[in-house]
């Protein structure tokens, strides 16, 4: 019997996603300046006000009342009825030394033998239901968002758009596991006031149908058969949202991890992303895991994959490594065959994953609004200031994990 599917996703200007891209923002500045800062920095936003706190090892100093501004305002959030403005906020850090009892379990006089900086367990995830390898409904999510998000920017078929907003894309799948069309669209997005509130939602939903659906159609022609004449739209469904972003709701780092990964889909460990270096496994090691598995899809080990890893804090070797392929494997190996030959190719000490994935240099930013998985790779030149207003000019390249550079290893290993 068919069975439907939902994935949910947020904008930039979301508040939980503004924290992020603070705090992701925070540490790239640290990254850029000192390649081997130890950063775990949280972000809350509310009304009027941005509040930093964490812990900080490095050689840098940071004006990071202006890096806040700065992000706050490429977001979009640069009038004062929004009443959270990157001008006028207030922004209160609280960032200190990092304690010297997490660091020893770190640091190490051989880098290779670098410890976990915490324990825990991450997952990663690929399917070939979609050309990235991401879950369908997860992926259309995003999509119309940055959508969205283009027509605000642009200011001209779509003029009352304001920076917050969330999506939803229900998806109906077959007995097979194969998507066969969007059943349900939920958008919400802010908005500038209405004289008129019957008005302002027919325009609204109007409006979001009519262009930003067509548009999204129009980039995306690979999911254009999905869309039918079927679908159930939800569209603001609570009626007004005037009142949004941090005046509407307090926002803080990580608390958008399905959205930043699967959508749902495979699993999570619970640990959030933004506003961690790399010596954290909670990020290093979601990334090296998604590498791992999108690799294995593409080189044809298996239609669907879920990779498991686990650490204890201090301590360089995984406690575990484990693969799933919910049956869709294409070799005649079990899983946990797979999972040992994934072990003697990729080695998930934490110093090779950041060596290997290029991690200890300011690419997160990127990844802090629709999704850190699922992306496309790039280089980028990016410029940096210090305090004295000294640039600093660096040339990264962004979504590493999302490379399909073991493809070969992987066939010879396996023998496709």
């Amino acid at each position: 019997m068919a069975y439907l599917f939902t994935s949910e996703s947020v904008s930039e200007g979301h508040p939980d996603k503004i924290a992020d891209q603070i705090s992701d923002a925070l540490i790239d500045n640290f990254l850029a300046f000192d390649a081997e800062s130890k950063v775990a920095c949280e972000t809350l936003v509310t009304t009027g006000q941005v509040i930093l706190a964490g812990e900080v090892k490095s050689n840098t100093y940071l004006d990071v009342q202006n890096i806040a501004r700065e992000v706050i305002r490429k977001i979009g959030y640069t009038k004062s009825e929004y009443m959270f403005e990157a001008n006028s906020c207030g922004i209160l850090s609280a960032i200190h030394e990092q304690s010297a009892d997490i660091n020893q379990g770190v640091d190490r006089a051989s880098k290779e033998e670098q410890g976990a900086g915490d324990q825990g367990m991450m997952f990663g995830y690929a399917t070939n239901e979609t050309e990235n390898y991401m879950p369908l409904a997860l992926d259309l999510s995003h999509a119309l968002l940055r959508e969205l998000a283009t027509l605000r920017r642009e200011n001209s078929e779509i003029t009352y758009l304001r920076p917050d907003a969330k999506s939803q894309v229900t998806l109906e799948y077959s007995d097979d596991n194969k998507p066969q069309r969007i059943d349900a669209i939920v958008i919400s997005t802010q908005h500038d006031d209405f004289d008129e509130e019957a008005a302002m939602l027919a325009k609204i939903k109007s409006d979001l149908v009519s262009i930003l659906i067509p548009r999204v159609k129009a980039k995306y022609p690979q999911y254009a058969h999905l869309f039918n004449d079927n679908i159930t739209y939800h569209i603001n469904p609570t009626g007004k949202f005037v009142i949004g972003g941090p005046h509407g709701d307090t926002g803080l780092t990580g608390r958008k991890i399905i959205v930043d990964t699967y959508g749902g889909k495979g699993a999570h460990g619970g640990g959030a992303f933004s506003g961690k270096d790399p010596s954290k496994v909670d990020r290093s090691a979601a990334y090296a895991t998604r590498h791992i598995a999108k690799n294995l899809v593409a080189a044809g080990v298996a239609d669907e994959i879920l990779v498991q890893v686990s650490y204890a804090i201090g301590v360089a070797k995984p406690t575990s490594i484990n693969v799933v392929t919910y049956g869709t494997s294409k070799v005649n190996l079990t899983d946990g065959e797979i999972s040992k030959k994934v072990e003697a190719i990729f080695d998930m000490r934490p110093y090779f994953i950041e060596q290997r994935l290029k991690l200890r240099n300011p690419i997160y930013s990127e990844t802090a609004a629709y999704g850190h998985m699922g992306r496309t790779p790039e280089t980028v030149t990016k410029t940096f200031q210090l305090p004295n207003g000294e640039p600093k000019v660096v040339t990264v390249e962004l979504f590493t994990w999302e490379k399909l550079d073991f493809v070969d290893q992987v066939k010879a290993t396996f023998g496709i």
